[in-house]
């Protein structure tokens, strides 16, 4: 498989002290046979200095090619992802946090499956492999195993992460979806509808996790939780399109 340019899609709320770290990772990493980043950055109405630390940062770092794009009204992150993905030009795209959770080293991990042609579309595993985990909490744990076995029952996959913020897509597959939820349901109906495309191949592979607690800006809550269930039998044994 030959990729020009990978599209690395990054939704933004509330990131302003730290944005700025995740973009050093990003422009620090070497891409397998030389593929060109094009980084595309949704501020969703953020309250804080999101949007000036973003175009301080592009202004300084031209050599790092980055498009930003800016919500009106908070919309949610899925909302963000939708906007992202509309607007990549990659041959693929991957979604990357804001934070600090996922690393950008391992790009190129969930590159290899695609390189040698066996791959559409690759998830990271915090669950799977031997690299580092920070241990956080047990129930959200329990929770997004839970997820993501009530997940495959109605895919019929065997991943082992399906709430992975790292998944990697074939950019024009993706872009030919319908993808309806705005906040974190976007997990679970781009899995449900990505599993149902004729003759996909989607790869797993172990990836790191740096995950935060709350006090250090993790935003996700068990309403998500309940809205993901609710995703996942909306799409998933309903069929929904």
């Amino acid at each position: 498989m030959n990729i020009q340019k990978l599209s690395i899609v990054i939704p933004a709320y509330n990131e302003g002290p730290t944005i700025h770290l995740i973009l050093d990772k990003i422009k620090a990493v070497q891409l397998l046979n030389n593929i060109k980043k094009e980084v595309i950055i949704i501020n969703d109405c953020s309250t804080d200095n999101t949007k000036d630390a973003i175009l301080a940062y592009q202004a300084a770092n031209t050599d790092l090619p980055i498009r930003f794009v800016e919500h009106e009204k908070n919309k949610g992150k899925g909302a963000a992802l939708h906007t992202g993905i509309k607007e990549a030009t990659g041959e693929y795209l991957i979604i990357q946090d804001a934070d600090l959770e996922y690393d950008p080293e391992e790009y190129n991990d969930l590159l290899r499956p695609v390189l040698k042609g066996f791959a559409d579309v690759v998830y990271g595993s915090r669950f799977m492999g031997s690299n580092p985990h920070r241990i956080l909490f047990f129930w959200h744990t329990i929770g997004n195993k839970f997820l993501t076995f009530l997940s495959n029952m109605f895919t019929n996959l065997n991943l082992t992460d399906m709430e992975t913020c790292y998944k990697l897509f074939k950019t024009e597959m993706i872009q030919g979806l319908s993808l309806k939820e705005q906040r974190f349901g976007f997990e679970p109906e781009v899995t449900a509808k990505v599993s149902r495309i004729p003759n996909i191949r989607i790869y797993e592979v172990g990836i790191s996790y740096y995950g935060r607690t709350y006090d250090e800006g993790k935003k996700i809550g068990w309403k998500d939780g309940v809205r993901a269930i609710y995703c996942i039998l909306k799409y998933g044994l309903f069929r929904a399109r």
